[in-house]
């Protein structure tokens, strides 16, 4: 059975977790509107423009504290691939919860100032953007369990 770590950075499917994700985080920034989704997007430029490969390398670096954090919920659902995936996207709120508390965590020790800066500013509408994530990150995971 192993882990939702186990399965989601197993060396034959990882790279594709990554690139999932990141399609993820591409499509969602894309579709904020307003003011605060210029913002987002303006946050999200920042941190590509400073380091590119930033936003890859940051998903396959928390993809581990990721599963790890999602793993009681993966558990409450058995393990099974559908159930948990209709529980993430039934139960947003508290998927991004427990997404929010690793990233929270990593936020506290950034040592580039920019990156703390912007996480910072955007933290506030975060729950919000990652609720509204969920489902996509659902469909996204879900051919890797």
């Amino acid at each position: 059975m192993g882990s939702l770590a186990d399965k989601l950075t197993a060396p034959e499917v990882r790279r594709d977790v990554v690139e999932a994700c990141c399609n993820l985080v591409e499509s969602e920034v894309a579709s904020k509107r307003g003011f605060s989704g210029a913002a987002i997007k303006l946050g999200y430029k920042a941190v590509k423009a400073l380091k590119p490969g930033f936003i890859a390398g940051a998903v396959n670096g928390l993809l581990p504290e990721f599963a790890d954090a999602m793993q009681p919920l993966y558990d409450k659902n058995d393990c099974d691939a559908d159930k948990f995936t209709s529980y993430l996207t039934a139960n947003p709120g508290e998927t991004a919860d427990v997404l929010l508390q690793v990233t929270d965590a990593k936020a506290k020790k950034a040592s580039n100032a920019t990156v703390k800066k912007t996480y910072d500013k955007l933290r506030g509408t975060a729950k919000d953007n990652v609720q509204s994530a969920v489902p996509g990150l659902a469909r996204a995971l879900k051919p890797f369990l």
